[in-house]
């Protein structure tokens, strides 16, 4: 991770604060949980013709590196994207429709509690999630 100097103002940790990089980061934001780059790519493209999907996954590099969002790898190799919160927390994701449901569990802090303890271990990161059908796709089934 690089050196975060303070910031000007207009810039974010020594980073200028484009248009586009503010586009994305509401976008994100605006998105309340899990999108893909690809997605963010479409939506910004709709309001902004100029941006391009490289400018997309840069963006989405440098907001890993400063701390703003969190990517999560849901099953194949797609990312997700999320702004960044406090709250350690799980996924659902659904395999058909791929719809993603976030959830809490006092379980997984025990988990890795036990983990650190038995083997030593500082555990810096938990990412759990669970693949199966939502409530909705289920019923198409029956």
């Amino acid at each position: 991770m690089r050196n975060i100097r303070k910031s000007a103002p207009g810039e974010i940790a020594g980073y200028p604060v484009t248009a586009q990089r503010r586009l994305l980061l509401d976008l994100i934001r605006e998105a309340g949980g899990h999108i893909d780059a690809k997605e963010i790519y479409r939506r910004a493209s709709s309001r902004d013709e100029s941006i391009s999907l490289a400018t997309v996954y840069r963006g989405l590099r440098l907001f890993k590196e400063l701390g703003l969002v969190d990517e999560i790898r849901l099953g194949e190799v797609r990312g997700y994207y999320e702004i960044k919160r406090s709250v350690e927390h799980q996924h659902l994701v659904c395999k058909r429709c791929g719809k993603v449901i976030e959830f809490e569990s006092p379980l997984i802090g025990e988990m890795v509690a036990k983990a650190q303890r038995a083997y030593s271990f500082n555990v810096t990161k938990a990412e759990l999630y669970l693949e199966g059908y939502c409530q909705e796709c289920k019923k198409k089934d029956s």
